[in-house]
C-alpha cells in the first residue's frame, strides 16, 4: 500500500497523512483557525491510537496580553486545549475527517505542574485509552523541551457530525 500525494491509501479507506504534519495539513483536519489553534505540528500518528505534537509557544499571542501583564503565562485551561487538538487530530485521521467534528465530553484529573512562559516548546501527547462507538477516553500529557511534565490529564471526547452537536 502506497500513499497518494493527499497522504490517503491508495487501498481505500483513509491512510495515515505523510509526517510531519504542519499548519496547512492540520487546518485540513481540524476546524480550528487562529487565534484559537494550538497546535503547530504533528510529528508520530497512529489513526485512533495515539500521536505527539508541538506547540510552541510565543509572546505574541493573544491571550498573554491579560495573562498575567509582566509575567506571561500560558493558560492552563488553553494547554488542555492543545491537547484536545491534538487528540482531534489523531481521532480524525483514523476516520477521515469528512465533517465530523470530535467535541469535549469532559475532563478528568487535570494537573497543572510548572508553568509555561513565551518562548518555550510544549510537547504534547495523547493515548486513546477507551473507544466505544463515537465516545472515548484519552490521556493527555504535556511536557517542556527540557522533558519536565507541564500539565497532564484524561480527556473524554464525542466524535459528532456537525448536526449532532
Amino acid at each position: 500500500m502506497t500513499d497518494s500525494p493527499g497522504g490517503a491509501s491508495e487501498a481505500g479507506g483513509v491512510g495515515v497523512p505523510t509526517l510531519p504534519l504542519g499548519p496547512a495539513e492540520i487546518e485540513a483536519i481540524l476546524p480550528h483557525r487562529p487565534p484559537f489553534l494550538f497546535l503547530d505540528q504533528v510529528t508520530e500518528l497512529e489513526p485512533g491510537v495515539r500521536a505527539v505534537g508541538f506547540k510552541a509557544v510565543s509572546a505574541g499571542e493573544p491571550h498573554f496580553t491579560g495573562h498575567f501583564p509582566g509575567r506571561p503565562i500560558m493558560p492552563g485551561v488553553l494547554i488542555i486545549e492543545a491537547l484536545a487538538q491534538l487528540g482531534a487530530v489523531c481521532l480524525l485521521a483514523r476516520e477521515g475527517p469528512a465533517g465530523r467534528l470530535v467535541l469535549f465530553g469532559g475532563i478528568k484529573d487535570a494537573r497543572f505542574r510548572v508553568p509555561v512562559l513565551p518562548g518555550q516548546l510544549l510537547r504534547l501527547e495523547i493515548e486513546v485509552t477507551r473507544s466505544r462507538g463515537p465516545i472515548g477516553q484519552g490521556r493527555a500529557r504535556a511536557f517542556l523541551g527540557d522533558g519536565r511534565l507541564a500539565a497532564e490529564a484524561e480527556l473524554t471526547f464525542a466524535v459528532v457530525m456537525p448536526r449532532d452537536a
